[in-house]
C-alpha cells in the first residue's frame, strides 16, 4: 500500500468512526517556534489571557517601561492616549531607548527589544536597580500579540522610527525620519491589539486604564501619570494627569475618602537596606475592617507576602510595647492580637526589590524572605516614634485596638453559634430553609429570597433535587456599620452561614461549601436593590473567597409579562418590552410585576429558576480597592458621597420603583 493511500484511509477512519490511529513519533514532529510565534500561539503563557484583562495587560507592559525610566531618575512623566480606533500611545520622556545595533543579535538594539523575548535592561542589573512588571517580557509580548506597532525614539536630535506587523515583524530596519529639538528626549510607542488574538474584545476600558494611572502616581511619588482618552465626549473625563509628591500619604488619604478618619496625621516611613526600598503609610478610619494593600514593584500582591508578615511583626510588637509602658495594659492582660490592631485600618505597604520571588497560584504573593524583616525594621522603627511623639493620637490608636480586643472575645462566643458540628448534619441547619435532596455541591443551588411570599413561590416552584431556598425576613444587618459580635448575633446572618457550612471570615473552606451555585434573588425594586447590597456587602466582608472563587450569582426576575391570547412572553428590560410590543402587534396584555411574589411558582420557575430560561449574573471582585471604596462609600457613616454617587449615576439606573 502507497504512503498516500494509508493516509487517505487514516484520515478515512478518524473522521468516520472516531478511533485512535497510531502515529510514528518523529524527529518532524518537533515543532520549533520562533520567539513571537510562541507568544502568538500561546498568548496566555505570557499575559494570563486573551480576555478584557489581557488586553489591558498590553499597556502595563509598555507603561512599566515608561516607569522604569521614571524610578531609576530619567525620566518625569509618562503619558497615555486611547484614540478613537482604540489605538494606545505611550509616550515618556526618559533617555530613549539606544538605537546602536546589539552585538548579539546583528540587529539595531530596538529591533532586538520588540523582537526577542527576554531582551531588555532589567535582565543584566545594569540599566536598572529595580524594574516594575511581573514578566520583564513586556515589550516582544506586546509587538507579537498587536496588528501592528510602531516605536520612535528621540535622541540626540534625531528622531528614529520603526515599524512592525505580521506578528512582530519589522517592516524595515531602524531609521531616522527627521531632525529633532535636541533637548527632547524619550521613546513613543503605538500600537493596535490584534483582534485576531483578542476575540473577546479590543475595546479599552476608560476607568480601568484611569485608576492604575493613577494608583502607579501614588506608588512613584514624584512622577507625573497623563491618560488622554479621545474617545470621551465628556471633557472632563478625557483628561487626566497624576502627580502626588506625598506618595503613599496621598493614597491612604484618598483610600480613606469615604470615611471617618479617628487620627487626622498619616503615620508615614521610608527606608532602605541592602539595597530593598520599603515605604508604608498608614491611617486609622473608625470602621471596623482593615484594609491593608501591599505592593512590589508597582505590582499589587494580592496574596500579601513577606512584606505584609513584616509590617504585621511591626504593628503588633510596636503596639503592644507603647500599651504596656503606658498603663493601658495591665500586668494580668493578654497581648492585644495583630486583628486588633488592625481594625479599621487604612495601610498601604510598597517594597521596591532588585530581584522579587513571587510565590502563589497567580504569582502575586512576594517570598524574598529578607523583606520581613526590612519592612518590620523600618517600618517598627518609625511606627515607634510617631506613637511617642504624638501621644495623642497614640491613645486614641491604643484605645481603639482594646475596644477591637473586646469585641473580639464577644464575637468568639457568637461566632461560636454559627458553627456546626458537621456539614451533612440537617438538623443543624436554619429552620426556615427549604434544603435540596442532593448532597453534590457541584450541581446544588440555594436561593437567598426576600420575604415569606418570594419564598412560598420558590419553594413550590423550585426543582427540590438541587435547588435550596432560603427566606429572609426583611433587611440584614449592614455589616459595614457594626462590630462582628453583633453581625454573629444576627439571625439571618447566622442562617446563611449555617447553611453554606463553608465557615467564615479566615476560617472561610470553599471545599466544605454545600452549594456552588448562590443566587441572591430579590425584587427588581429600591428595596431589592438595597437588600441585595446589603447581602453583597456581607458576603464582601465575611466570606470574600465565595465571590472570588465564582460562587454568587444574582438572578434577573422578569419586568413584565406579555400576554396575546394564549402566547405569553416575559420582559426583563424596558428595551425588551418595546421589541415583544413591536413583534407581538396591538391587543396586548401587559403585567408589571411588583415583586416575586406576584409569579405563581410556575412563571418563577419559568422565567427565573430554569436553567434553560433563565439569566444569572456571576459577582466578581476585578478591582478589590475600587470594591472596598464602594461598599465604604454606599453602606457607610458618610452620606454626602452617597448622595453624589446616587445623583452621577441616576441616568444610569433603570426600572427604579419610587
Amino acid at each position: 500500500m502507497s504512503e498516500e493511500e494509508k493516509n487517505e484511509l487514516n484520515e478515512v477512519s478518524t473522521d468516520q468512526f472516531d478511533i485512535h490511529v497510531d502515529h510514528e513519533y518523529s524527529d518532524s514532529d518537533i515543532q520549533v517556534l520562533d520567539g513571537l510565534e510562541a507568544v502568538r500561539k500561546r498568548p496566555g503563557m505570557y499575559i494570563a489571557s486573551t480576555s478584557a484583562k489581557g488586553l489591558h495587560h498590553l499597556v502595563w507592559e509598555i507603561v512599566d517601561n515608561g516607569i522604569d525610566e521614571a524610578m531609576a531618575g530619567y525620566a518625569d512623566t509618562v503619558k497615555v492616549t486611547v484614540d478613537k480606533e482604540n489605538i494606545i500611545t505611550v509616550e515618556d520622556n526618559g533617555r530613549g531607548m539606544p538605537t546602536g545595533v546589539n552585538e548579539k543579535t546583528g540587529k539595531s538594539t530596538i529591533e532586538t527589544i520588540f523582537t526577542v523575548l527576554h531582551a531588555g535592561g532589567k535582565f543584566g542589573g545594569g540599566a536598572y536597580k529595580v524594574s516594575g512588571g511581573l514578566h520583564g517580557v513586556g515589550a516582544s509580548v506586546v509587538n507579537a500579540l498587536s496588528e501592528w506597532l510602531e516605536v520612535t525614539v528621540f535622541h540626540e536630535g534625531k528622531a528614529y522610527f520603526v515599524r512592525f506587523e505580521n506578528g512582530g515583524h519589522a517592516v524595515e530596519p531602524l531609521k531616522v525620519i527627521s531632525d529633532c529639538d535636541p533637548q527632547k528626549h524619550g521613546s513613543l510607542i503605538r500600537f493596535k491589539a490584534d483582534p485576531l488574538i483578542f476575540t473577546e474584545t479590543t475595546i479599552y476600558d476608560h476607568d480601568t486604564l484611569r485608576d492604575r494611572l493613577r494608583q502607579l502616581a501614588f506608588l512613584n511619588k514624584g512622577i507625573h501619570m497623563e491618560f488622554h482618552d479621545e474617545r470621551e465626549e465628556d471633557e472632563n473625563r478625557r483628561s487626566h494627569t497624576f502627580f502626588y509628591e506625598g506618595g503613599l500619604k496621598e493614597y491612604v488619604k484618598y483610600l480613606n475618602k469615604h470615611r471617618t478618619v479617628i487620627h487626622e496625621d498619616v503615620i508615614y516611613c521610608e527606608g532602605h537596606e541592602q539595597g530593598i526600598e520599603a515605604e508604608v503609610a498608614v491611617q486609622y478610619n473608625d470602621g471596623y475592617q482593615p484594609n491593608v494593600y501591599t505592593f512590589c514593584n508597582n505590582i499589587n500582591t494580592v496574596e500579601g507576602g513577606t512584606h505584609l508578615e513584616g509590617f504585621n511583626m511591626a504593628l503588633n510588637r510596636v503596639i503592644n510595647k507603647y500599651a504596656r509602658e503606658n498603663g493601658f495594659l495591665k500586668e494580668k492582660d493578654d497581648n492585644l492580637t495583630t486583628d486588633d490592631c488592625k481594625e479599621g485600618i487604612t495601610a498601604v505597604i510598597s517594597a521596591k526589590h532588585p530581584d522579587p520571588q513571587y510565590e502563589g497560584q497567580t504569582k502575586t504573593k512576594l517570598g524574598n524572605s529578607e523583606v520581613r524583616k526590612i519592612v518590620s525594621d523600618i517600618f517598627g522603627a518609625q511606627l515607634e516614634r510617631f506613637l511617642m511623639e504624638n501621644p495623642d493620637q497614640a491613645k486614641i490608636i491604643i484605645e481603639k485596638a482594646s475596644l477591637a480586643s473586646q469585641a473580639r472575645m464577644a464575637a468568639k462566643k457568637a461566632r461560636e453559634l454559627t458553627r456546626r458540628k458537621n456539614v451533612l448534619e440537617v438538623s443543624s441547619l436554619p429552620g426556615k430553609l427549604a434544603d435540596c435532596s442532593s448532597k453534590d455541591a457541584t450541581i446544588s443551588e440555594i436561593y437567598i429570597v426576600e420575604g415569606d411570599s418570594a419564598g412560598g413561590s420558590a419553594k413550590q416552584g423550585r426543582d427540590s433535587h438541587y435547588q435550596a431556598i432560603l427566606p429572609l425576613r426583611g433587611k440584614i444587618l449592614n455589616v459595614e456599620k457594626a462590630r462582628q459580635a453583633r453581625a454573629f448575633e444576627n439571625a439571618e446572618i447566622r442562617s446563611m452561614i449555617t447553611a453554606f457550612g463553608c465557615g467564615v471570615m479566615d476560617e472561610v473552606d470553599t471545599s466544605k461549601l454545600r452549594y456552588h451555585k448562590i443566587v441572591i434573588m430579590t425584587d427588581a425594586d429600591v428595596d431589592g436593590a438595597h437588600i441585595r447590597t446589603l447581602l453583597l456587602t456581607f458576603f464582601y466582608r465575611y466570606l470574600r473567597p465565595i465571590i472570588e472563587q465564582g460562587y454568587v450569582y444574582i438572578a434577573q426576575p422578569p419586568l413584565y409579562k406579555v400576554q396575546k391570547g394564549q402566547a405569553v412572553r416575559y420582559a426583563y428590560t424596558d428595551h425588551q418590552l418595546e421589541v415583544i410590543k413591536s413583534e407581538m402587534g396591538g391587543g396586548l396584555g401587559i403585567q408589571r410585576y411588583k415583586g416575586l411574589g406576584e409569579m405563581n411558582p410556575e412563571q418563577l420557575w419559568e422565567t427565573t429558576m430554569d436553567p434553560k430560561n433563565r439569566t444569572l449574573i456571576r459577582v466578581t471582585i476585578d478591582d478589590a480597592e475600587a470594591a472596598d471604596q464602594n461598599f465604604a462609600m454606599l453602606m457607610g457613616e458618610e452620606v454626602e458621597p452617597r448622595k453624589n454617587f446616587i445623583i452621577e449615576n441616576a441616568n444610569f439606573v433603570q426600572n427604579l420603583d419610587i
